[in-house]
C-alpha cells in the first residue's frame, strides 16, 4: 500500500529544487544521521512552482543544511492544487517526519488539518490569523504551528500607486478567489485607496482558464491594476503580461516575481531570506532550543522598493532614485 501511495505521488507531484532533496519521490528515504546523532527527516510541501515560493524553499533548505548536512529533506510540489497538498502532507504524517515546512497558505492549511503532533512551520503565508481562522490573532499561533509571513506593508504598496500615478482615479485589484490571504489584502488595500478618494474595482478569477478574460475586462475599467501576493496570479504572470501590455494598463505588484513579468514596480520582500528565517526556526526546534508553541510568527523587517526597467520604459514611467531595478 505504501509503495502504491509513493508511486501515485511520483505521478501527480513534481519534485522541485532538486538540491534540497536527497531522494527521488519513488524511492524510500534512507536513514541519514544528523550532527546531533539522530535520524532527521523533514517534509516540505510547496503549493506551486514560481519564483517567490521556489526562493523561500531554497532558503529554508540551505539554512537547515548548514546545521544538518545529512538531513533527508523531501520537497514535493502540489502543482497548485490544495487537494494535492493534503495528499502530500498525509504522506509525511504516515512516514513520521520530524518536521513539516508548508510553503504557502493552502499548504499550511493542509498540514494543520493533518497533524497536531508534528511541528509545522509555514512560510510565504501573508496573514496567519486569516489563513487559520484565528479571531483576535496576536502573532502567536500556539500548538504545533509557527512560521514566517511574506506580508509587506500594504498601505505603503497602495501609496506607491498614487505616488507613481498621481492622476489615478480608478484602481483595479486582480486576485484569485480561492486564496484567503489575497482576499485579506484586497480588503486592506481597497480601504486605504477609498480613503484617498480612489474608486476601487476588484476582479477575481478561479484558475488559469479564466484569468485572461477577467484581466481584459478589468483593464477596460481602470487606470492602474494592483496584484497582491497571490500564488495563482504569480503562476499566471505571463498571461497577465500579455493582456496588460497590450491594453497599456500599468501594474503595481505585491512581490518581485509578479513584477518581473508584468509589473511596473513593487514593495517586496526577499523570499529567499524569508526561507532562511524559517530554516533558522526549524534548526532551533530540531535542536531542542525552542518550543514551537512559544514561537511567534516572524515578519520580514526591511521590504525594498523595486521597479521593472523594461516595462517602465514601455510605459514611459520614471521612478524615484530610492527604487532598485529588478535584475
Amino acid at each position: 500500500m505504501k509503495k502504491l501511495f509513493v508511486l501515485l505521488l511520483s505521478v501527480l507531484m513534481v519534485l522541485t529544487l532538486a538540491g534540497c532533496s536527497s531522494n527521488s519521490p519513488d524511492q524510500p528515504a534512507q536513514d541519514q544521521t544528523s550532527d546531533e546523532g539522530g535520524v532527521l527527516h523533514i517534509g516540505v510541501v510547496q503549493l506551486v512552482q514560481h519564483a517567490a515560493l521556489d526562493a523561500a524553499t531554497q532558503g529554508f533548505c540551505d539554512e537547515v543544511r548548514k546545521a544538518f548536512p545529512d538531513a533527508d529533506i523531501n520537497v514535493l510540489n502540489a502543482a497548485g492544487e490544495s487537494a494535492n497538498c493534503s495528499t502530500i502532507v498525509q504522506g509525511f504524517v504516515n512516514d513520521g517526519v520530524d518536521l513539516i515546512m508548508a510553503n504557502a497558505t493552502p499548504a499550511l492549511q493542509a498540514a494543520v488539518s493533518a497533524t497536531e503532533d508534528i511541528p509545522i512551520l509555514g512560510t510565504s503565508v501573508t496573514e496567519y490569523g486569516v489563513a487559520l481562522g484565528i479571531d483576535g490573532f496576536n502573532g502567536l499561533v500556539g500548538a504545533n504551528v509557527s512560521g514566517t509571513s511574506d506580508l509587506a506593508p500594504l498601505d505603503q504598496q497602495a501609496q506607491m500607486i498614487l505616488d507613481l500615478f498621481p492622476e489615478t482615479k480608478t484602481v483595479g485589484i486582480l486576485f484569485c478567489s480561492n486564496e484567503a490571504n489575497s482576499k485579506y489584502q484586497v480588503e486592506v488595500v481597497s480601504k486605504f485607496l477609498e480613503g484617498k478618494g480612489i474608486e476601487v474595482k476588484s476582479a477575481s478569477f478561479t484558475d488559469s482558464n479564466d484569468i485572461s478574460l477577467v484581466c481584459e475586462d478589468l483593464c477596460s475599467q481602470v487606470d492602474v491594476i494592483y496584484i497582491p501576493t497571490d500564488n495563482q496570479a504569480a503562476s499566471c504572470s505571463e498571461t497577465i503580461a500579455n493582456v496588460v501590455l497590450e491594453k497599456k494598463v500599468p501594474v503595481i505588484a505585491g512581490e518581485e516575481g509578479i513584477c518581473s513579468l508584468c509589473g511596473i514596480a513593487t514593495l517586496t520582500i526577499s523570499y529567499y531570506d524569508l526561507g532562511v528565517t524559517t530554516g533558522q526556526m526549524a534548526v532551533k526546534l530540531l535542536k531542542g532550543e525552542a518550543k514551537i508553541e512559544e514561537m511567534p510568527i516572524q515578519y520580514f523587517e526591511a521590504p525594498v522598493k523595486k521597479f521593472n526597467p523594461e516595462i517602465c520604459d514601455l510605459f514611459g514611467v520614471s521612478v524615484p532614485e530610492d527604487f532598485e531595478p529588478i535584475e
